[in-house]
């Protein structure tokens, strides 16, 4: 028996530590703001989402 195919892709990609660092930050801030927990991995899918 297959797999179901899956519609989402895996992407492995850098990122310098201060970007990362600035993202949890960012991270920080939208998760008291929208009163639930976000990553700055949350924010990287918004952002590729939004392009």
């Amino acid at each position: 028996m297959t797999r179901p195919k899956n519609d989402n892709v895996q992407i492995n990609i850098s990122i310098p530590p201060k970007w990362k660092k600035e993202l949890e930050n960012l991270a920080r801030i939208y998760s008291v703001e929208e009163g639930k927990t976000i990553t700055f991995l949350d924010l990287m899918c918004r952002g590729i989402q939004e392009k």
